[in-house]
């Protein structure tokens, strides 16, 4: 009894399926007429008064003119065709095609397709009522409230309201104009999400990417995978990009690089902010600002950097354990220095070291060759045109050491120091007010002769390849040249001595010595969709779409490879197959395409 009963509902269900499925189309009509030589088999229903009519199932199609194939339960309609599906979609074109049975219609020549939020225009249009979906591939324009989007292929789901474009997919707005490969969008939200080699420009800025997303209303989006953004006189890369037109702000994590075009310099990082309005950029995590300058490349790091100004007064400022390395073209006479900041103005040439915390080793040092220089704050300055150091100006407590090639150390202090370059090498040095030196006098054979000790006003240091050469004592000179075994070793440093050596930068992987790397956030990246079913189904030669009385050929309605959108489980080709190494898995090179 119970089997029966199990049948019984099956068949009464499968009875009320294909009693759905076969729901006659209803239609009214102010003339109808019958034509066997030409139409067999079909009605010709035209206006007089009042257009034609057609109802099935909830949509409802207008026309002048149609032909109804009444028992194969489909028709053909011409002439200022509307058709309407409930309250959310509406439709007008020249020419249209339905058959009732599979629910599928075809429309061409001017097609308008209206939703709440969107209008669809194109040349010709499928659409199947049963998946509740449309699909053009012969190009087709869709008009948000807020941008134009166009592209040769098309599909829009209409329960999750939302558009697939792929292949010459532009999205026009008064702002910035897209240019992707393929873009889905929802016209609800007005949320695009980008996917393959895609360009957003505008006036001010061009952004690309190989997978992000935007949103056209808000103006603001996240891109992921090879982005990048283009301002004027910037480029800013990173593994992750924020960008905010409104705000003129942009924003990138891991792995960034900030590109200054015009005065050939970057800054890498692993954040940085970027406000384009006020010509500034911000990085931390691993800062470094590079710039070359005269063939060399002066680099600078610190916990943070800040850039700001116009590309002609662009100023660099540097807060928290700066240090800085300026490579030798030549490799011979690099120099380097830390402090607790620098500020840097590109179109004086100066560079201020600055103490901050009045701290022993926070005190500013530069060091030229094997010459360190140290006091309260450091200017270095360069020549803007030939962009080679000039001069520097050690202010307060100046102190220069440099230690003897066998013994200790040659010392120079007083309240300034200025020293002068030639060809980025230290020449010469001045220091005055209250200044002392001690240092180890040798003769032609470099044998120690004694160390010497003086006190004077003012003392001009000459140096030869980095090299004390020659000293010259100005007014008040009170000193004398003491036998080393007669000098006391606990009076071989003047006071205030700190020699700093070990914090010495000999190469720029050692701006970060001692450092530990930042812990870097896990990009979520933006996936390729999961792959819908496909829009034309597999059909036996017999079970037609449409009808056999179509304009279209069956072989019409079948997908095509060309016309395929890009998704999470593709078949990777066998082409790429061939390239990949026996050590590497296929599910790598998919993330690596992706």
């Amino acid at each position: 009894m119970k089997t029966y009963f199990i049948s019984l509902f099956v068949l009464l269900t499968s009875l009320q399926v294909l009693a759905q499925k076969n729901q006659e189309i209803n239609y009214d009509s102010d003339r109808t007429l019958k034509n066997e030589e030409r139409y067999p088999g079909a009605l010709i229903l035209s206006k007089v008064n009042n257009q034609v009519y057609f109802d099935h199932d909830g949509i409802e199609v207008w026309c002048d003119n149609a032909v109804f194939y009444k028992s194969a339960n489909f028709f053909k309609a011409y002439g200022n065709i509307r058709m309407q599906q409930g309250d959310s979609v509406s439709m007008t074109s020249n020419y249209a095609e339905y058959n009732g049975n599979t629910e599928f219609a075809f429309a061409s020549g001017n097609v308008k397709m209206e939703r709440p939020q969107t209008t669809l225009e194109t040349d010709s249009l499928f659409f199947d009522r049963i998946k509740q979906q449309a699909y053009y591939r012969s190009g087709g324009k869709v008009t948000d409230t807020a941008s134009v989007l166009t592209s040769r292929i098309g599909r829009y789901y209409m329960e999750e309201d939302k558009y697939s474009f792929i292949n010459e997919v532009v999205v026009t707005n008064p702002e910035y104009t897209i240019n992707s490969e393929q873009l889905d969008f929802y016209s609800e939200s007005g949320h695009a999400y980008l996917y393959g080699p895609s360009t957003i420009e505008s006036e001010t800025s061009t952004v690309y990417c190989e997978r992000g997303f935007y949103d056209t209303r808000a103006d603001n989006g996240y891109f992921v995978k090879n982005s990048q953004i283009n301002y004027d006189n910037r480029i800013l890369k990173g593994d992750s990009l924020y960008f905010n037109r409104q705000n003129s702000f942009a924003s990138a994590t891991n792995n960034i690089k900030v590109i200054d075009t015009i005065n050939d310099s970057r800054v890498t990082g692993h954040y940085a902010e970027v406000y384009r309005d006020k010509d500034s950029v911000f990085i931390t995590k691993k800062a470094l600002a590079a710039s070359l300058q005269d063939r060399d490349t002066l680099f600078i790091h610190s916990d943070t950097i800040m850039i700001t100004g116009k590309p002609e007064k662009r100023i660099i400022r540097g807060y928290y354990d700066v240090r800085i390395f300026k490579e030798d073209r030549l490799g011979e006479n690099p120099m380097s220095g830390r402090s607790d900041s620098i500020f840097s103005d590109q179109q004086s040439g100066l560079t201020k070291l600055i103490n901050i915390s009045s701290m022993g080793n926070g005190k500013p040092v530069l060091w030229s060759g094997e010459n360190q220089m140290t006091g309260d704050s450091i200017h270095l300055q360069s020549n803007t045109k030939t962009e080679q150091l000039d001069s520097l100006l050690v202010f307060d407590n100046a102190f220069l050491i440099q230690k003897d090639s066998i013994e200790g150390y040659n010392q120079l202090k007083g309240m300034e120091l200025v020293g002068y370059f030639t060809d980025n090498s230290l020449n010469k040095v001045v220091i005055d007010k209250n200044t002392e030196t001690l240092n180890y006098m040798r003769n032609n054979d470099n044998e120690l002769i004694g160390i010497n000790k003086t006190l004077a006003s003012s003392v001009e240091i000459l140096f030869v390849d980095q090299q004390i050469e020659d000293i010259y004592y100005y007014n008040q000179v009170d000193g004398k040249l003491t036998p080393e075994e007669d000098f006391p070793p606990n009076a071989r440093q003047l006071q205030g001595f700190n020699w700093r050596g070990e914090q010495r930068i000999l190469s720029k992987e050692g701006l970060f010595e001692g450092e530990p790397e930042p812990t870097l956030p896990k990009i979520k990246g933006i996936e390729l969709p999961e792959e819908p079913e496909e829009f034309f189904d597999e059909r036996e030669e017999d079970d037609l779409l449409l009808d056999e009385n179509s304009r279209l050929n069956p072989s019409v309605l079948k997908n095509r490879e060309t016309d395929s959108l890009k998704f999470k489980n593709k078949v990777l080709p066998d082409s790429l197959k061939k390239d990949i190494k026996e050590k590497d898995s296929i599910k790598d090179v998919i993330e690596q395409e992706k």
